[in-house]
């Protein structure tokens, strides 16, 4: 079996009780549950440990093949996985998606693979910039928007987990840095006039902040990040920005994700499933 994102759902799994009201109580073993006394910073920090834990505890199985991403909750994920591999002798192989992943998968003592080896990925778990009341995500704010999408796109599942602050009705409410597009560099001027005449707003190329220049990719390639200015119809905009030549990828991810936890600033996990149209 192979596991990409990482989880299958269970009503009571390892110490979490789904409720009624779309919640996840904290683990019975976890600690960490009284955010009211701390600063901001520290209780997102703690929400994201909430729902990285009940993802990995409703979603990991036997044996599976798992992505680990590059982001915060999913750097917290890898640990309480690596926690279950030791404890419970899983069988689970890690697929990264950057440099960073893969060294924390060797790091951790979790078994590293990729996608040549491993093509079809049971579960996917990742991270966001925001996501939306329909499980429409922003991500790419930390550069490899291409590679999570192919990633999440080779899962039979995928799961995302955030804290609340990620948690928004509609696009842009939360997230003002904008939609990341991945872009050929020798592209990035026509791409950034292209975006910005056809949809509104502005894109501006994402300059890097420990050198001089812009942002590179692991691909090799450079990042617009577009503000846009109003609401969307993601599906087609994601479709049509990609028709741009020299557009790589866009970090619209859309029906895509099949369930977010969301770490509460109570104490609790909350899940939301897409909407049943």
């Amino acid at each position: 079996m192979t596991l990409q994102g990482w989880v299958s759902f269970k009503k009571h799994a390892a110490g979490f009780v789904y409720l009624a009201s779309r919640r996840l109580a904290v683990p019975n073993n976890y600690k960490h549950v009284c955010l009211f006394s701390q600063s901001a910073a520290n209780m997102a920090e703690e929400a994201k440990k909430l729902a990285a834990y009940a993802a990995v505890d409703n979603h990991i199985q036997v044996q599976q093949v798992l992505l680990p991403s590059t982001n915060g909750p999913c750097v917290l994920s890898l640990s309480l996985l690596a926690e279950r591999v030791r404890q419970e002798k899983l069988n689970i192989v890690c697929v990264p998606t950057s440099f960073q992943a893969r060294q924390l998968i060797l790091q951790h003592g979790l078994t590293l693979s990729d996608l040549d080896r491993h093509p079809e990925l049971d579960v996917a778990i990742d991270g966001a910039d925001e996501v939306d009341k329909d499980l429409t995500l922003i991500k790419g704010g930390g550069g490899c928007l291409t590679q999570e999408k192919i990633v999440a796109g080779c899962a039979k599942h995928f799961v995302v987990i955030a804290d609340y602050r990620k948690d928004s009705k509609a696009l842009g409410q939360q997230w003002k840095k904008g939609v990341p597009v991945e872009v050929i560099p020798m592209a990035h001027v026509p791409v950034s006039r292209t975006i910005a005449k056809r949809f509104g707003g502005e894109a501006n190329l994402r300059m890097a902040v420990s050198k001089a220049g812009p942002v590179v990719t692991d691909n090799s390639n450079f990042i617009l990040d577009w503000k846009f200015e109003h609401a969307q119809n993601w599906k087609e905009v994601n479709t049509a920005i990609k028709m741009i030549p020299g557009v790589v990828e866009t970090g619209l991810f859309v029906g895509m994700a099949e369930r977010a936890y969301f770490g509460m600033e109570d104490g609790s996990v909350q899940v939301r499933d897409p909407a049943v149209n």
